[in-house]
């Protein structure tokens, strides 16, 4: 298995998307559907839309990390990134952080799940091909 060149390589995907795209909202619409093909069982996402006609935007993008929650809550233009300490399905811990510590927790929860099964690898992989 090849798990430690996996981290550094979902942390490079989530720069150059970041990088290209001109907002964090920008940023969160691309890594939603990149990680919604890769690891749909992980990954939950919410979307609303803006009006009748409006486009359908991401309002919360939010991955499992074991016994963590790691959440992108897009509001009106601001994007806020939040882990959620979770027992027994209960949130006992909510709380802020930083946007490259949020990318480094989605980029350890799937390194250590793609080390433990083979399709998420494999999905992950297609995804930093992509």
């Amino acid at each position: 298995m090849n798990q430690p060149a996996e981290v550094p390589q979902f942390d490079l995907l989530a720069a150059s998307l970041r990088a290209q795209s001109s907002d964090l909202n920008t940023f969160v619409e691309a890594l939603a559907v990149k990680l919604e093909e890769a690891v749909p069982g992980l990954v939950e996402v919410e979307r609303s839309r803006g009006g009748l006609r409006g486009r359908r935007r991401v309002r919360m993008l939010a991955v499992d990390a074991g016994g963590d929650h790691l959440m992108l809550v897009c509001d009106g233009g601001d994007v806020e990134a939040r882990r959620a300490r979770v027992s027994g399905g209960i949130v006992l811990k909510s709380e802020p952080i930083e946007i490259d510590e949020w990318t480094a927790a989605v980029s350890s929860a799937l390194a250590r799940e793609a080390a433990s099964n083979g399709r998420t690898r494999e999905a992950l992989e297609r995804l930093l091909m992509a």
